[in-house]
């Protein structure tokens, strides 16, 4: 599957030819991907076709065997020595991986903190925010996924919805380049899946550049510039929404589609 041609003025993600083994098991054989920036893509598949893998691979939380990931012109993870790939240090991975934020299935806040000290803990101590900056933002930020009223209100008291409200307010914090979100809305309750998808809407009308791996097909229909179909670790088709959901042109991307609609 060819990717879609970008400049590289344009290209805020590039991944080529990115294959990932866990011991003898090949899960990515070959993705390759560009993101424009300001663009949505959602990446939809069955289990097990490397979705989630790829998504952690864009910002080194796993480890490519073959290939290359750049973000905004800089490699993650690895650099050129001598014409061959090896890891970069930690400091430079991290320094890339700033500008990334992600927004993973479970909400992973720190239970001992408020919603407000999980959201400035990282600009304070990554960015060198001081503290009333980062309350600044953190309040704004809160405000922003409807949460003002939360700020001092513990995990264990927030709902679902909230919690991964609070998550991707912790993500903006660090006023990131690129947004990933790995299906953020499948551990919650039916009922409180449209106040997250609300708020990536929001992000996306303001042109936040995002790659979201998802099951809510109609967050896709909608809110994608691109769909990404992926099956046994590769990218089978990639369309605008209007087209790949109208007129799939993979056979193995039809019996997907029509198995997800029999399940809803």
């Amino acid at each position: 599957m060819e990717q879609q041609q970008l400049s590289n003025a344009t290209r805020m993600v590039d991944a080529r030819d990115v294959h990932k083994f866990f011991n003898q098991t090949e899960v990515l054989r070959g993705v390759s991907l560009s993101v424009a920036r300001g663009e949505v893509v959602v990446i939809i598949g069955p289990s097990g076709s490397g979705k989630t893998t790829f998504l952690r691979c864009l910002n080194h939380l796993e480890k490519i065997q073959r290939g290359t990931i750049t973000i905004d012109g800089e490699n993650i993870g690895y650099r050129q020595v001598n014409g061959k790939l090896v890891e970069d240090q930690e400091a430079s991975i991290a320094k890339v991986r700033a500008q990334i934020g992600m927004v993973f299935q479970r909400f992973n806040l720190f239970p001992h903190m408020t919603a407000l000290q999980n959201i400035i803990e990282a600009p304070i101590h990554v960015l060198g925010l001081s503290q009333a900056e980062a309350e600044a933002s953190a309040r704004a930020l809160l405000a922003k996924v409807g949460l003002d009223h939360k700020a001092d209100a513990y995990p264990n008291k927030l709902s679902g919805g909230q919690q991964q409200r609070v998550a991707i307010a912790r993500a903006l914090a660090m006023n990131p380049k690129l947004m990933l979100f790995d299906e953020a809305t499948s551990a919650l309750d039916p009922e409180l899946v449209g106040e997250v998808l609300k708020v990536m809407k929001q992000l996306a009308e303001e042109g936040m550049t995002m790659v979201v791996v998802t099951h809510e097909m109609g967050f896709a229909r909608e809110v994608a510039d691109r769909v990404v179909v992926m099956d046994q670790g590769q990218i089978i088709e990639q369309a605008p929404p209007a087209q790949l959901f109208n007129d799939p042109q993979q056979e193995r991307t039809r019996t997907f589609l029509g198995m997800v609609a029999r399940a809803n």
